[in-house]
Parts: structure tokens; sequence; C-alpha cells
């Protein structure tokens, strides 16, 4: 994740929020997993209602993340399209479809992780700019 003016790990998961909000993905869940595992700082769980969708949103995010300087170290599922894996390090993005969201239960698996409300104020996807 090389970038000059480069975001917070929070910060890139807000901003990834904010994305995935622009391709009408929801049920978004940001959990600070990072309080409770060396797996990462923060995971961002996201569903899409088709396969298309979670393509969409995951394009999306990618696209707009290498503009910027940041690069996922890898994307796992896209083929597939039930459960992609975005690796940004610090940031892991999950994209669900809606029978995998809840096949893998990932809120309850990491239930112990502090859950970053997005409605919050300055914790808002939508009051983010570049």
């Amino acid at each position: 994740m090389a970038n000059e003016s480069a975001k917070s790990t929070r910060e890139l998961a807000l901003y990834a929020a904010q994305l995935a909000l622009d391709k009408k993905g929801h049920d978004l869940h940001l959990l600070e997993v990072g309080k409770v595992s060396i797996i990462a700082d923060y995971f961002l769980l996201i569903t899409g209602i088709s396969s298309i969708q979670v393509h969409a949103i995951c394009d999306h995010l990618v696209e707009t993340f290498k503009k910027e300087g940041y690069y996922a170290l890898r994307i796992e599922g896209y083929r597939e399209g039930w459960w992609v894996i975005i690796d940004y390090g610090g940031l892991v993005i999950h994209i669900f479809l809606p029978e995998a969201r809840v096949f893998y239960d990932l809120e309850r698996l990491w239930s112990e992780a502090p859950r970053v409300y997005l409605d919050e104020p300055g914790d808002s996807p939508t009051s983010l700019s570049d």
C-alpha cells in the first residue's frame, strides 16, 4: 500500500465502505479485528445481491484503489463471485452473495472484534472526501 498521501488503515476501510455504497453494496460491517488478532487491522464485510454486483463492487474498489496507489496483495474467489476476498494487508475486504454471508457468518466468528459503526459522526462513509 504505497502512496505519498497515504491514508491510515481506518481511513482506507471507511473509503472502501463508501466505494462499496457507490455500487449499491449493502449490509456493510466494519470489524476492527486487529484488536483480537494479528491477521489484519480491519475486515470490511459487504453483501451484493448477485455475482454481477459482487464483481462490480470488487472491480470498483480495486480500480479506484489502484488509481490512488493502493494495490491488492491478492484477490480470491473472483471467478466464482460467491465470496470475493480482497487483501490489502491491514484491510481485508469480503464481498459476499447473501447465501455465502449467512453460511460463513463472519460476524459471529469475529464477534469479539469491535465493530466500527459507519453511521457515527466522523466515521460515516457518506461524509468522506478524497
